[in-house]
């Protein structure tokens, strides 16, 4: 176990499955008691929950829709209820699909806005304060290489993870001075899910792009995530960190 994690409270949203589950399991592995939210697949939740409990680790999970500041809220306060202080928050809960512009109706942007964008600023002002208030803080948001890169097929996407990045910068100003730090990780694509959304050859195409020549696992971008969490990270806030295998490399 690792005594910056052991005992601490981390939440991690989306953790029934994908990055957040891998994020998860991570730190309970190393001393952490993990509250994770879900959207929808209650069964995943349980199966990620029972691992940590074999780990001899806290946990609970709530469900809980990002979008709506009233249950991340009440994920939230159940966490401080039942585990303790909350240290770290790992953003993972988000959606992902394809629309041509043609496509591309004001319900599928709201959507896609209000849970990628908005649900990132609800987890993370739900926190943020009793973060400052105890002086002690660390924050990950998660958004992606579309948001640094062209995506004619995912505008409304492109632009929720582009905002997440931007709120990542500016929290990370607000914060520094109460020692509460936000960093924001932006993966290529990564065996999740949400990978799915691509159809297979174009998904054949993205990693015949990519340099490293595969796709990402979701412990790959756990273990950024911890870091980033982690002591390790001392002097990093506001950084947006590039985990894709080569595909986009920033300057």
């Amino acid at each position: 176990m690792t005594a910056e994690f052991h005992d601490r409270v981390a939440i991690v949203t989306g953790g029934s499955r994908g990055i957040g589950r891998a994020v998860a399991l991570r730190l309970a592995s190393e001393g952490a008691n993990v509250a994770i939210s879900f959207a929808s697949r209650r069964d995943a939740a349980q199966e990620t929950v029972e691992a940590i409990r074999a780990m001899g680790r806290k946990v609970v999970a709530e469900r809980c829709n990002v979008a709506e500041p009233e249950e991340v809220a009440r994920l939230a306060d159940r966490s401080r209820r039942e585990l303790g202080p909350i240290a770290f928050l790992a953003h993972c809960g988000a959606i992902s699909n394809l629309a041509d512009h043609k496509e591309l109706s004001y319900d599928l942007w709201r959507e896609m806005i209000d849970v990628n964008l908005t649900g990132t600023y609800n987890a993370v002002f739900a926190v943020k304060d009793e973060m400052i208030a105890r002086g002690f803080g660390r924050i990950v948001t998660v958004s992606s290489i579309a948001a640094l890169l062209p995506r004619k097929m995912q505008i409304h996407y492109s632009a929720s993870k582009a905002g997440v990045t931007a709120l990542t910068r500016c929290c990370a100003e607000a914060f520094a001075p109460h020692n509460v730090r936000i960093n924001c990780v932006a993966p290529g694509l990564v065996e999740t899910e949400m990978a799915d959304v691509l159809p297979p050859d174009r998904k054949a195409e993205v990693i015949a792009a990519t340099p490293m020549q595969r796709i990402g696992q979701p412990d790959e971008l756990a273990n950024v995530i911890r870091f980033l969490l982690s002591d390790e990270s001392s002097y990093m806030t506001g950084q947006t960190i590039v985990a894709s295998g080569g595909r986009m490399m920033m300057g």
